[in-house]
């Protein structure tokens, strides 16, 4: 490796650090160096032909199981480029498992239209892959159960365990229609975890993503020892012929924690999809899906381009590398300002998301190709109101990390809020709906969450007491085993019981977005998801957040998402530390005494975590417990 490095040309090397947006003097830009993305190039989107070709290539597919799918095309930001149904093709689809005892949550419900979970596909494979990693719905299932692997009883939850309510409609930052080609565009039903969603690239750069919906089930994988023939999925793969992710860079190329992910299961195909008939002449289709798609295909933006939403920065994080959010004149959607309440000052948060991305630049990737390159985040900080004051990220970052790293700060914030148990308690409770929209009796009243929670603290003061909640503390509570993945134990007491659990009726993250993701699927185009002014894009129950304190006051969080749980962590921990030790007023981590890891529910003895930094943290040291005593 390092005789490669070193025989990179000079021009090479300069066209590299440049496509970085930095110096040579800059510590980032120089571990960047040959992992970073350069600018999207002219030829890097789906041109209609292409996403004539993708549908034509499914259709055929499609054809030979004699199954009608509904197959819907998107760019890498979530511009759906074409819905296609084929004759005879379900236009409605069912969520969770038919056969299954689960009820409630978004369990049954079987009157939504079948273009929605296409497109959500579509853009879960889309969103959650980038030019380093080919994830698919199929990997996104292995992700978010209640063990990783699924049904590997005595493991931990999945790492991106409630991920799936992310991109959602109703949140502040995912854009619409009306915002033209800008990104990130929001999506129906969220991050999909059913095989049939799988990411398209072009030179082998993603461009998009292809989402197929044939057997009329909205569901997962909840065996992955087996080798599936799905068909959602074998279409979808049709689909990608001449678009394929790299081999490479595919999940099954990955590791997390040991494990190796899925990306698909079978390329048995049963058609010559690679020469599938004119798109003219296709059983089927174009249709019209409201609020995303008008029924004409269209060609999709290069990202990194300001069409696309994302572009480099010109401003106060160029010199990290930095790509900024922008509207659709090319201005920063969330530039660096002071906190709402008085209290961060845009000094002072441009100083923590500096050295958050430092961070970012330095450590090694966990869930990318080639072995050693750079982490790719998106970070968020905001102030105690929720209201954003800086949103920056890496080049490469996977999308969904952009929404995901806000829900992360907002969800630090609220939990760590000594109003918290008051605005929870009140909101009105989440409407269940079943199988004919017919109503289901919802599992627990928000004020019901709250008492449970203090009675498994056996602390009638705990979310109002002033203690300080990470993410990854806030996600101890959300799993259906406490402590996490014990199988036989009871769950958390922001969670569903086990014997009424699944990844679509799993508690209070849901119960929150609930009736938002139910009006906005029947058309309501309200923004804010939870009824909470603090979490308008909902919250997020996996590592990658922390409340920011000034000595002892709480005036704001930060949160890191896209590139593994231990690296958002160590990112906005250690990021957060660096930052107090430059401005030396008090701004930092909270103190340790406050905690939520000096808590030990239920007095059995296994305290509540608050971070986890990876080992061999570095590209660029040797360092290990980099975290520790911070």
């Amino acid at each position: 490796m390092i005789r490669r490095l070193l025989k990179i040309s000079t021009v090479t090397l300069i066209a590299l650090l440049g496509s970085c947006g930095g110096g040579s003097g800059d510590v980032g830009t120089a571990v960047c160096t040959g992992t970073c993305t350069p600018p999207a190039t002219a030829t890097d989107f789906l041109t209609v032909e292409d996403v004539q070709r993708v549908i034509a290539q499914a259709s055929a597919e499609a054809t030979a199981r004699k199954l009608p799918a509904t197959i819907a095309v998107v760019d890498r930001v979530g511009n759906v480029l074409g819905v296609f149904r084929m004759t005879g093709a379900k236009m409605t689809f069912q969520i969770g498992d038919p056969k299954g005892a689960v009820n409630g949550g978004l369990e049954k419900i079987d009157i939504l239209p079948d273009t929605f979970a296409a497109i959500t596909k579509a853009i879960t494979g889309a969103y959650l892959s980038s030019n380093g990693n080919a994830f698919s719905t199929r990997t996104a299932s292995q992700i978010v159960q209640e063990n990783f692997n699924p049904r590997e009883f005595n493991q931990p939850g999945g790492p991106l365990y409630g991920v799936q309510f992310s991109q959602l409609s109703c949140s502040d930052l995912m854009r619409r229609t009306e915002h033209g080609t800008v990104g990130p565009k929001r999506s129906p039903l969220g991050l999909a975890a059913d095989p049939g969603g799988l990411p398209l690239y072009k030179n082998n750069r993603l461009v998009g993503g292809i989402g197929v919906i044939a057997d009329g089930v909205y569901a997962l994988d909840q065996d992955i020892t087996d080798v599936d023939q799905d068909d959602d999925e074998l279409i979808a793969v049709a689909g990608t012929i001449g678009f394929a992710a790299p081999d490479d860079i595919r999940a099954n190329r990955i590791t997390a924690d040991g494990r190796t992910f899925r990306y698909v299961d079978s390329e048995a195909l049963q058609s010559n999809a690679a020469q599938p008939q004119a798109f003219a002449t296709l059983a089927g289709a174009v249709v019209a899906v409201g609020g995303y798609f008008d029924g004409t295909l269209r060609q999709g933006v290069s990202f990194g381009n300001p069409a696309s939403g994302y572009r480099a920065d010109t401003g106060a994080f160029a010199a990290q590398g930095a790509f900024i959010l922008v509207d659709s004149n090319n201005q920063n959607r969330y530039p660096v300002r002071d906190g709402t309440d008085g209290n961060l000052k845009a000094a002072e948060v441009t100083t923590i998301l500096q050295e958050a991305l430092k961070i970012a630049n330095r450590a090694r990737a966990q869930i990318r190709r080639p072995l050693g390159s750079a982490v790719q985040v998106t970070v968020s900080i905001v102030d105690t109101q929720g209201e954003a004051l800086a949103v920056a990220r890496t080049p490469d970052g996977p999308v969904f990390g952009t929404d995901v790293s806000l829900q992360k700060a907002r969800s630090a914030l609220l939990f760590s809020l000594t109003s918290t148990a008051a605005e929870i308690s009140a909101l009105p409770t989440a409407n269940y709906l079943g199988a004919a929209g017919k109503p289901v009796a919802p599992y627990r009243t928000f004020a019901g969450y709250m008492s449970v929670a203090r009675q498994f603290f056996n602390d009638p003061t705990m979310f109002s007491n002033g203690i300080a909640f990470s993410n990854r503390a806030v996600g101890n509570l959300a799993r259906p085993f406490f402590p996490d993945g014990i199988s036989g134990t009871e769950p958390g007491p922001f969670s569903t019981p086990y014997n009424n659990w699944s990844p679509f009726h799993l508690g209070l993250q849901l119960d929150l977005n609930y009736n938002a993701i139910i009006a906005s699927a029947t058309g309501s185009t309200a923004v804010g998801c939870t009824g909470l002014s603090r979490a308008k894009n909902g919250i997020q129950i996996f590592p990658g957040a922390f409340p920011i304190y000034k000595n002892a006051q709480l005036i704001g969080a930060i949160g890191i998402s896209g590139d593994g749980i231990d690296q958002d962590d160590m990112v906005s921990f250690l990021g957060l530390a660096n930052a107090g030790k430059i401005l030396g007023n008090g701004i930092g981590n909270a103190p340790k005494s406050i905690r939520a890891d000096t808590l030990a529910p239920r007095g059995e003895g296994t305290r509540l975590r608050y971070v986890n930094c990876p080992q061999a943290p570095f590209n660029d040291s040797s360092e290990q417990n980099v975290c520790e005593g911070l």
